[in-house]
Order: C-alpha cells, then structure tokens, then sequence
C-alpha cells in the first residue's frame, strides 16, 4: 500500500512502524480490544514488534497510527484491511481508553475514509462490528456507513456495514457546496470552487409556495457573490442536517433538509429548509446538475 501521510484539524494519521511498539503493546492488551476484537496474546515489546512486522509485510493491511499534534502522543489506530472472506476493504479503529469520547476516532476514521488514496483505490468500503459494541456502531453510522447483514466469522455474530465510494465523493461535493457560500469570521466565499462542483449549464430553482425563481449557474451566483462581499449578509453559514441519496448508474439525486444563519441588513437570522440535488458522474467526476431548494421555517 501507498505511504499514508494525514493531517487533521487535530491528529497525525500516519502508516504503523516498528517504533509503535510500545503503543501497540499497550493497545492489544487494552479490555476493549481483547473484548472486541479478539487476544492477540502479545505481552511484550518483542512480541509487539513481531506483530507489526506481520503487519507491514502483508500487501492486504494497512494499519494507520494516530497521534495527537499538539503533543505527539499516540492514541489509537485506524485499518483498512482486505480480509479473505470479504470482496471488498474493511475498514476498523481502535484506541486508547483514555483518548475514547473526544471525537478522535470519528476524526481519524473519516480522514482515512474519505482520503484520495482510498476513493480512488476501491468502489465500496465494509465495517464490521460486534452487536454489543454499541460505541463503535454508532461510529459507523455517523461516518456514513450503512447496516447490510448480520454474519458469522470465526463463530462471532457481527454486524456488517458498507458504503459506496460514490456515496462518500457525493457526501463531499454537497458539503463543498454548501460551504462555498460562507462567510463567518470573514471568510471569504470559495467562488473559484464553483466549475468544480457544478455544470456550466446546471439549474437552481427556489421555490416560495407555488411561485419558483429558475435561474442558470451564472444568474444564481452573481447576486450571492454582491451580497457576501459588499456587507448586505455577514457571518453566513449553511449546512445539511440530515440526507438522503439514490445512486442510479452514473447520474443520482440526493434529498437534503438544512439550516441557515447570518445577518442580513444588520438583522440576525436563521432558517431552515429543503435542498433536492441531482448530479451527473461525468469524465471529471460527480458534478451537480441542479437544485431546488425551499425555505420553509424562518426562526
């Protein structure tokens, strides 16, 4: 596997090496990795050092340290393995007690998941889980994954999960769509992103009850580029609360309820509302082709 070098806001995601031993000593002999991922009966530095060594020689692992940057302490690990019975990679994490709870994993896993190294390397990544490891469940989730099947490996009933790479390239293009637009703690608005998310010739219809405003890609961002640049709506953010995407071939629509907030005219505000969202897979890749949006609930 390519060398993984990750940054996040907080963490170094970087490959496992035989310095992790005292690490990955620590982390093996942890409740929660002899609970629910099984006793690799590793009880020394020696032994450690081995069993990374495994690791790094077999071209179907990839074990990912995660450090904190501020002070360079190890705190867990995340893996993307290609296990015998599975077709696809699958990915896991894994860490300290200590470190658990801070939204560590999440951040790690995510980085790895949505990394360019992996979209472009598979078309579906898999998660397994025990069913009563409740915490890392409720990681898969969170991360996008989506419940397919109860299995049995090695007499374990888990939970398997599974999400399409193109859900994960379609979960990133809507999020940079939506952050284009901001301009909290004067941020300047990414306009320069806008060919990369969107079809010169895509549609955007605002519908206000049984009135609609169409406009072509030009039309829906002059007037948005006035506004956030010139002090008519300052510290604008809008985001997606909650999402629902079909995949049909190469074109696929996503259903999307979400909030809003600025001031406008010196007069604070918050909204929220409904997005639908269609887009094309083209020689580029995953491209909006429109969207039709509707305020619903001014607060």
């Amino acid at each position: 596997m390519m060398q993984t070098n990750i940054v996040t806001e907080r963490l170094f995601i970087n490959d496992i090496t035989l310095d992790d031993k005292v690490f990955m000593l620590e982390l093996l002999n942890t409740d929660g990795w002899k609970r629910f991922i099984g006793d690799r009966n590793v009880n020394n530095e020696e032994e450690a050092s081995a069993y990374i060594q495994k690791i790094i020689d077999n071209p179907k692992f990839g074990y990912f340290t995660v450090r904190l940057k501020e002070e360079g302490t190890t705190i867990g690990m995340v893996s993307m393995i290609r296990r015998d019975y599975f077709e696809h990679d699958d990915i896991g994490f894994a860490f300290l007690p200590v470190y658990e709870g801070k939204g560590y994993a999440y951040e790690a896993a995510s980085a790895v998941l949505n990394h360019p190294s992996t979209l472009s390397a598979h078309s579906r990544i898999l998660a397994t889980a025990l069913k009563t490891n409740k915490s890392s469940v409720r990681l898969l989730e969170r991360l996008g994954l989506v419940f397919d099947r109860e299995i049995n490996v090695e007499n374990k009933e888990l939970l398997l999960y599974s999400i399409e790479i193109d859900q994960l390239l379609l979960n990133q293009l809507t999020s940079r769509f939506f952050s284009v637009f901001s301009n909290v703690n004067h941020q300047k608005p990414d306009w320069e992103s806008i060919p990369e998310i969107c079809l010169t010739e895509s549609t955007f219809i605002k519908k206000s009850g049984l009135d609609e405003e169409i406009y072509n890609l030009n039309a829906f961002i002059e007037p948005r580029r006035q506004i956030l640049s010139d002090g008519t709506l300052t510290g604008f953010a809008e985001s997606e609360i909650n999402h629902k995407t079909g995949i049909y071939g190469n074109i696929a629509q996503r259903y999307s309820t979400y909030e809003k907030s600025g001031t406008l005219n010196g007069i604070p505000f918050k909204a929220t509302g409904n997005k639908i969202f269609q887009f094309i897979k083209t020689r580029k890749g995953w491209k909006i082709s429109s969207v039709v949006w509707e305020d619903f609930n001014l607060l």
